[in-house]
């Protein structure tokens, strides 16, 4: 019998839909994957298996009934536990919100249960989304399944380990400055943020508000733009959201599989291909960017030299707004409450319940952003930080002029050991070196693996224009049908 667990999410919406298989058996596959490798990767925080199993059943009775399914119903997919969803835990990787159940979903996951995908459960990530390796949760690292030595990146490092260890074949990140395009990178799986305001931000527990962007991951580029039309388009509940329909990321990708890209204008981003970078992650670029050559593409070099700025902007800008959107988790509303013996203040409380609540790193940030926010630092740091922001968004206009997208390597480096960097936070902070332009410019970026290096997965990374996300999907299927998926060893 096929391995259920193997199969992209068209080859499953394909069999649920034909009735060689129902979404049941599809989603026990899954359930029994996670319950026999997930002790040693630890992708999940939360496995709902009762409600899994009970949306996999409704599949079957639509299909049984004559309904027309849609095109990724009974597939099952994992969700980052930064959104929200109604009666199952939602962390945030956090103590502070430890056991805590909303009420309601999110708009993302509101959109995947009406598409008919079976959620298995919720993803493990750095505490709310601060952090580049998945080793922040308060909860226990996440392991990569190419070396379980190694980190997943992050912060959304559980859902992309749940993809490179077949527990599910779709996920759902969140990109505030690489957390979807980082892990994908190093776990060889396929991350996408798409367009800021492209997708709902609605019940997306908020890091920073201008850069919060929740997207897709999956093994492969046409299941990643099946599920980034299923969550994207136009929210009134989320004030950012742009009210228009989302580009035909589908029929992209399944042009750009074809193997044409002629006519096609690549810009290789100069600042990204000089010092910083490991020689086998550039080597790996170079012969991917050869291979879209081949294809008909015309690869140009494009200088963007205000991007030298964007990690020191981001470290600002971040950090800020974490500062004022982590002020509402105070132990008064929801969430911990320590030391409310009625013998201390309600400062006191509030006090005890962020230190005992909150990681090193997350008061690491709100600290940096608290004091950039002070009076007499405000234009000296947030406001300048803010300038260099309309710089970059500048370069990529001024680029985007002169090619249709960019490309560049998604992380400087391969997977690193766990433990290896902690001591040095800035050290950490360069995992997003190649990714956080964009998310200070609000455009749309891919990630899709290009080869090893080492024997680790290395990524490739695609920069468009806002609400031109086709392009990215056009150009990574097109690479991923040059150069292949990658396979990680058995666990």
């Amino acid at each position: 019998m096929t391995d259920l667990t193997k199969l992209t999410a068209v080859e499953i919406a394909g069999l649920v839909a034909s009735g060689e298989t129902s979404a049941v058996e599809v989603t026990q596959a899954h359930l029994d994957r996670i319950g026999a490798v997930d002790d040693r990767v630890h992708a999940f925080l939360h496995v709902d298996t009762e409600g899994a199993l009970a949306a996999a059943r409704a599949v079957d009775e639509r299909r049984a009934a004559g309904e027309e399914l849609g095109p990724l119903a009974g597939v099952p997919v994992a969700v980052k536990d930064v959104l929200t969803t109604k009666g199952v835990p939602t962390t945030v990787g956090s103590k502070i919100l430890e056991g805590w159940r909303p009420p309601y979903d999110s708009t993302i996951v509101e959109r995947l249960r009406d598409a008919g995908t079976v959620m298995l459960g919720k993803t493990n990530m750095d505490e709310f989304a601060m952090g580049s390796s998945t080793e922040y949760s308060a909860y226990g690292p996440t392991r990569n399944p190419w070396d379980l030595e190694r980190i997943p990146g992050g912060s959304g490092g559980g859902s992309a380990a749940a993809l490179a260890a077949y527990e599910a074949p779709l996920s759902i990140g969140s990109d505030t400055g690489g957390s979807i395009r980082q892990p994908g990178a190093v776990t060889g799986t396929v991350g996408a943020k798409p367009t800021y305001g492209g997708t709902s931000r609605y019940g997306l527990v908020a890091f920073s508000s201008s850069l919060d962007t929740p997207g897709p991951c999956a093994r492969t580029v046409l299941d990643a733009a099946l599920l980034h039309q299923v969550i994207g388009g136009h929210d009134p509940r989320d004030s950012t959201s742009i009210p228009a329909q989302v580009p035909d990321v589908v029929a992209a990708a399944r042009r750009g599989a074809t193997g044409d890209l002629t006519g096609v204008k690549l810009g290789v981003v100069t600042e990204f291909t000089g010092e910083g970078a490991e020689p086998g992650v550039m080597a790996a670029f170079r012969d991917a960017a050869e291979a879209l050559a081949k294809l008909g593409a015309e690869i140009v070099e494009v200088s963007c030299p205000n991007f030298k700025y964007a990690l020191p902007a981001y470290y600002l800008i971040a950090p800020s707004e974490c500062s004022s959107n982590l002020a509402r988790f105070d132990g008064v509303r929801f969430g911990l409450r320590v030391g409310d013996d009625g013998n201390r203040s309600l400062e006191e409380v509030m006090s005890l319940t962020r230190e005992a609540g909150f990681g090193p790193e997350v008061k690491r940030r709100i600290m940096l952003g608290t004091y950039a926010l002070s009076s007499g630092y405000y234009d000296a740091y947030y406001g300048q930080a803010q300038k260099v922001r309309t710089l970059i968004t500048r370069d990529f206009t001024s680029a985007f002029e002169q090619v249709d997208a960019l490309i560049s390597p998604t992380t400087p480096f391969v997977a690193f050991p766990i433990g290896s960097r902690t001591a040095d936070p800035y050290q950490m902070y360069l995992a997003d070196l190649f990714t956080i332009p964009t998310n200070l410019y609000g455009g749309p970026a891919i990630s899709v693996p290009c080869g090893l290096s080492d024997g680790l997965p290395v990524g490739f990374q695609i920069m468009a224009p806002t609400m031109a996300d086709d392009r990215m999907y056009r150009v990574a299927a097109a690479l991923e049908n040059a150069v292949g998926t990658l396979t990680p060893p058995a666990l």
